[in-house]
């Protein structure tokens, strides 16, 4: 069997690397793509998945977007023509549903946020099978194009497949020249290239916090190049911006605290069992719903409110799950 998976930002390689291993040990023929975006080329080189890119994200302007979307799925085309697979895999790829739409290929499209703009709307209608944690309500995905048997609800977060068989390296401490002596913070700058980002003063007040704080380094992992060049303009030794694609999983277990506002890390902090804090200024979806309802994920609303000490218990993965649920349930696109 061949199969086509596609990378279109930086969770996607991370969340895709247990199902494709699993595809490759049972002998399917995989081709992996990916849009040059954020650190996505970065994470799957460092993961050691062969790909390849295709495109660029069209920045945030709905113009742009549609004009990336056609130029990049045309270009899709011409690949996944000669691949010829019978199965596409995305985390609501919006190309890979046009491809898979015009070539007639069965889709599964993962996905943990229900709120996304129309053209994700598109990806889960066009999609043979859509996966999202059991969090999310079903009538929820069902106005957005996924129910009945297309609908797979897999249990607990996305993260906890993806990290069931993670170590933490401390490579990554070396690599930033971090001392564990020190308050270490993670910090993720706001989706502002997304169709659902909305304005966030907060990410900022919270950068000029870390910035003077006394005995804090704060890791500030951007999405963009624009994100880390404002970073670096603020000239806070307390504030490190990787130069490139970090291992950020070991760095989220040896740290004290997460602020984020973002849904993976601040999800992969609650699967490592690190504090979190989300700065998130858009819809809450019922994941982020559950996990704060249950006091795993907690909500900040000033810049003053969270402590900055060492932890003291030792991070590492809460509730690993068996990656092969999600591969089963990708399948069912074959039914």
């Amino acid at each position: 069997m061949k199969v086509w998976f596609d990378c279109t930002a930086a969770a996607h390689p991370l969340v895709l690397r247990p199902v494709i291993e699993r595809f490759e040990a049972g002998g399917a023929d995989v081709l992996v793509t990916a849009r040059e975006y954020g650190q996505t080329v970065g994470l799957l080189e460092m993961l050691g998945i062969d790909h390849t890119v295709v495109g660029s994200h069209g920045g945030a302007s709905r113009t742009g977007k549609v004009l990336a979307l056609g130029s990049r799925s045309a270009k899709l085309s011409r690949i996944i023509w000669e691949f010829r697979p019978e199965l596409a895999v995305g985390h609501g790829s919006v190309d890979l549903a046009l491809v898979s739409a015009a070539l007639r290929i069965r889709s599964a499209q993962l996905q943990d946020y229900e709120f996304a703009g129309l053209q994700r709307q598109l990806a889960f209608r066009i999609a043979k099978r859509v996966l999202v944690p059991d969090a999310i309500p079903v009538e929820r995905m069902a106005k957005v194009g996924a129910k009945g048997r297309k609908l797979f609800r897999y249990p607990g977060l996305k993260e906890d497949y993806y990290l069931a068989d993670f170590s933490p390296d401390r490579a990554v401490i070396d690599l930033l020249g971090l001392d564990l002596r020190r308050v270490i913070v993670v910090v993720r700058p706001p989706p502002e290239t997304s169709e659902y980002h909305a304005e966030n003063p907060l990410y900022e007040q919270v950068l000029d916090r870390l910035a003077v704080a006394e005995g804090v380094s704060a890791v500030v992992i951007p999405r963009t190049g624009a994100q880390a060049e404002r970073v670096r303009a603020r000239g806070s030794e307390n504030l490190v911006v990787p130069a490139e694609a970090i291992d950020a999983q070991s760095l989220i277990a040896f740290s004290d605290l997460v602020v984020s506002a973002g849904g993976t890390m601040n999800r992969e902090a609650v699967a490592l069992g690190t504090p979190v804090y989300t700065t998130f200024a858009g819809r809450m979806g019922g994941v982020d719903e559950k996990l704060i309802a249950e006091g795993r994920l907690a909500v900040l609303e000033d810049a003053a409110d969270f402590e900055l000490v060492k932890r003291t218990d030792q991070a590492g993965p809460r509730n690993p799950r068996d990656p092969q649920i999600l591969v089963d349930g990708i399948l069912g696109a074959l039914d």
